[in-house]
């Protein structure tokens, strides 16, 4: 049990910790529950092409195929959006590729 200090309480020398209320989003920044969350894959000039395929596959289960016309969607293209869905399944995803040397981002589709 905490010691009694004079003017602070029960809680042996710590205060009780401080209720901040949340920040309300602009309604026009609320995300539409309607719409899907992508992971969108950008272009970097040090990841091989190889690499990424391989990343590809590994982290979401592509065909070969599959996972090089989205290698080769990021390389000519720019990026290339590899998973949809739930956005806390999309940061997820994100951060797996980032695990892996990737840039990647999560937007709302």
């Amino acid at each position: 049990m905490g010691t009694h200090w004079p003017g602070r309480g029960m809680l042996g020398g710590m205060t009780a910790p401080r209720v901040i209320p949340a920040e309300v989003p602009d309604t026009d920044q609320r995300s539409d529950p309607e719409r899907t969350w992508v992971t969108i894959v950008w272009n970097d000039p040090v990841n091989l092409m190889s690499y990424v395929t391989w990343v590809f596959q590994k982290l979401f289960g592509y065909s070969r195929e599959q996972a090089e016309k989205l290698m080769l969607d990021v390389h000519h293209k720019g990026k290339a959006v590899v998973s949809r869905g739930a956005r806390e399944r999309m940061e997820y995803d994100a951060c797996q590729l980032h695990g892996h040397g990737l840039w990647a981002t999560v937007d709302q589709s």
